[in-house]
């Protein structure tokens, strides 16, 4: 998975998956998410890898120019094409360009340089240039017309793409451990006995009449509460930091020679007035 920046804060995601259902999961996921379709794109592979026909092979290369991709990127995402791939890219914003990349991952996007190991391993050296260098182009020219040739100049265009280095993944859960505490209980019980006795009323032990005692046993049981507090905080924070890299590459022209073979003695002589 690449990631190129746009200027103006707008970044592109891109994503390369093996199938279409995937590839087409992935754009209604950025969709559902809130990324304007009209900015999701989704460039299908060939579906016939041993009927590709070299227009359809630079088709691929033209089809990725527009996406700012460096040249080693365009390469691979290219021969992935032609290996029947997917590739779906989105333009976002910088606030929204890590959310779009989660959404992608979890879509099951595959790692575009593992696989290209994998391809190298197998004798894939990269694409050539649409026109081998080094073959020349004679063209004669008739009377009345005239035949122009282009002098061409690459330019260095320098872009910018991030690059994964592994993620810090922070998670919370919940695990449940025995907790054992002793508590001290009391437990009332009401016992009836009758005592053989023979002797006279006392004054105040009251007369002949009803009375009724009610004894009520009781049990005190073990009342459990539990209260939720934070012992711990777990802080995760990034940073970014700057750093200035000086690119070096060459740049390729084209000069025009004029050699002049026509024989001066053939020419008509230019005699001065005398």
């Amino acid at each position: 998975m690449t990631m190129t920046s746009q200027p103006q804060t707008e970044r592109r995601v891109s994503a390369f998956f093996d199938t279409r259902e995937a590839a087409s999961e992935a754009v209604e996921q950025l969709v559902k998410a809130g990324f304007p379709r009209a900015s999701i794109s989704l460039v299908e592979g060939n579906k016939a890898p041993s009927a590709l026909t070299a227009d359809r092979e630079s088709g691929f290369w033209e089809s990725l120019k527009d996406f700012f991709f460096p040249e080693e990127d365009r390469y691979t995402y290219a021969e992935g094409l032609r290996r029947g791939g997917y590739l779906v890219t989105a333009s976002t914003i910088d606030a929204n360009y890590q959310r779009a990349l989660d959404i992608l991952d979890r879509q099951g996007a595959i790692d575009i340089d593992e696989r290209a190991q994998s391809w190298r391993k197998q004798g894939w050296t990269g694409y050539a240039a649409t026109n081998a260098a080094g073959k020349s182009d004679k063209t004669g020219v008739t009377s009345g017309r005239e035949q122009v040739m282009p002098v061409v100049e690459e330019q260095l265009k320098v872009g910018k793409r991030e690059m994964g280095h592994g993620r810090v993944r922070v998670r919370s859960y919940v695990v449940e451990k025995p907790v054992t505490e002793q508590i001290s209980l009391t437990d009332e019980h009401v016992h009836v006995e009758r005592r053989p006795v023979d002797r006279p009323l006392k004054p105040g032990e009251g007369t002949l009449q009803d009375r009724t005692v009610i004894a009520e046993e009781t049990q005190e049981e073990p009342v459990v509460s539990k209260k939720a507090r934070v012992k711990e905080e777990v802080v995760v924070k990034k940073d970014a930091t700057q750093r200035t890299e000086t690119v070096s590459d060459t740049v390729r022209g084209t000069e025009v020679k004029v050699e002049d073979e026509r024989d001066n003695a053939a020419r008509p002589e230019k005699r001065k007035a005398g």
